[in-house]
């Protein structure tokens, strides 16, 4: 009897452990998840974008006449000043390029058959007018004789003082039209040489050498050359820009943001500046403009852009690495606090129009709804739903759901 009480005993406990077994094997085991505990401390938003250094007043200096410009940027020794980016100018001092007349240019066929028209009509204009010069000299001659003859009988008042009269105005309006006939002679002359000076050929012309006959000009204020814009010997019109010169310690970044961040930003708001090769640079917004422009992105998409002009906050030591037209990354602060409540973006879903968020209450998520506030890029403010010291599930997957057993990956 006892022996078969005993076996029967030991298949009712192997029985027990295989059903326990069953239940251990089929039971779900805990989803691994990261967790993070909801904070309180400092946390900011800002609008981040591409920024660009840039001297605040460039001056480009301007041709002030049509002729060519000498080349600008060359070894020492050349007619003109040797001139470099980064050069030191001084206002009104330091010449920064020189300008020569614009040679002639070629003269083709038909010019040139047409002036040598011109200069042979000009050669028998000039005798024509000699001729009508000596015939001039000829009247007057005898116009001379003539007043002569009247003087002589004057004193013996055998002539009239009509007659007297007469021969002298024949003297004065004859001198005068000789000198007329000259004056004539004169500019034919000078016709001729005009017509003369447009046969020469451009290419028989020797460069001149002549400094006297060139047109300085002088930097409209110190600093330093930002850029040669005609660095090249070339001819130019009346108002070509041939330099631009600035102070690159006088420097301030422009970046062109979002309007939608834009209308977010005050004037005196700080911002971070960083990704130009350096340690991040405080700055500070001085001027939001209040127009904006269209701009299309790198992928095609037009963007209403406005430009935002930022002042360094640190000293120049800091960065004085810097120059004109360096690429920066700015981060304009719209809003901060330093005591929000915060928990990872990454902790909220969706569901329906309210977010979420899976909370761990003793090993088991729980799905809470949490109203937010501001957010970043990697902390979104709680408002209500959650508190100080909770822990929530980061990039909950769809093996979570309410009442899910879940088991701690890490600490966050």
């Amino acid at each position: 009897m006892s022996a078969t009480w005993l076996k029967r005993g030991s298949w009712t406990a192997a029985s027990v452990v295989v059903v326990a077994a069953g239940f251990w094997l089929a039971w779900p085991a805990p989803v691994g998840v990261d967790l993070a505990t909801v904070t309180r401390g400092s946390m900011e938003v800002t609008a981040e974008d591409d920024g660009r250094t840039h001297v605040r007043h460039i001056y480009t200096v301007s041709a002030p006449v049509a002729g060519k410009v000498l080349r600008i940027s060359h070894p020492t020794g050349e007619r003109s000043p040797s001139l470099h980016v980064g050069d030191e100018v001084i206002a009104n001092q330091s010449i920064v390029a020189l300008m020569q007349p614009t040679p002639p240019s070629f003269i083709d066929v038909r010019s040139r058959d047409q002036l040598q028209a011109e200069l042979i009509a000009a050669d028998a204009s000039i005798q024509q007018q000699e001729a009508e010069i000596r015939r001039l000299e000829a009247v007057l001659d005898f116009a001379r004789t003539e007043f002569q003859r009247a003087q002589a009988l004057s004193r013996t008042q055998t002539i009239s003082a009509q007659a007297y009269d007469k021969a002298k105005f024949e003297v004065d309006s004859n001198e005068a039209a000789l000198a007329s006939a000259k004056a004539q002679l004169e500019m034919r002359r000078s016709a001729r040489a005009s017509a003369a000076a447009r046969l020469i050929d451009p290419a028989t012309l020797a460069p001149s050498t002549d400094r006297a006959c060139c047109v300085k000009v002088f930097a409209p204020a110190s600093g330093k050359v930002l850029k040669i814009i005609q660095d090249s010997e070339a001819a130019v019109l009346p108002g070509a820009p041939l330099v631009d010169i600035g102070n690159p310690l006088d420097l301030e970044v422009v970046a062109d943001l979002l309007s939608t961040d834009a209308v977010q930003i005050k004037v005196g708001a700080p911002v971070r500046i960083d990704g130009w090769g350096g340690p991040s640079i405080r700055g500070k917004v001085v001027r939001v403009d209040p127009a904006g422009f269209l701009k299309v992105s790198a992928l095609g998409i037009e963007e209403q852009r406005v430009r935002v002009t930022i002042d360094f906050v640190d000293p120049p030591d800091v960065w004085s690495q810097l120059g004109h037209d360096y690429r920066v990354v700015v981060h304009v602060t719209t809003w901060s606090s330093a005591d929000a409540l915060t928990i990872p973006v990454s902790a909220l879903f969706r569901k329906g129009d309210q977010w979420f968020a899976f909370a761990d209450e003793n090993g088991r998520a729980r799905s809470i709804p949490v109203q937010v506030g501001h957010r970043n890029n990697r902390l979104v403010e709680v408002i209500s739903g959650l508190a100080a010291g909770d822990r929530v599930v980061l990039h909950p997957s769809d093996r979570i759901a309410d009442g899910t057993r879940i088991t701690q990956r890490g600490e966050r």
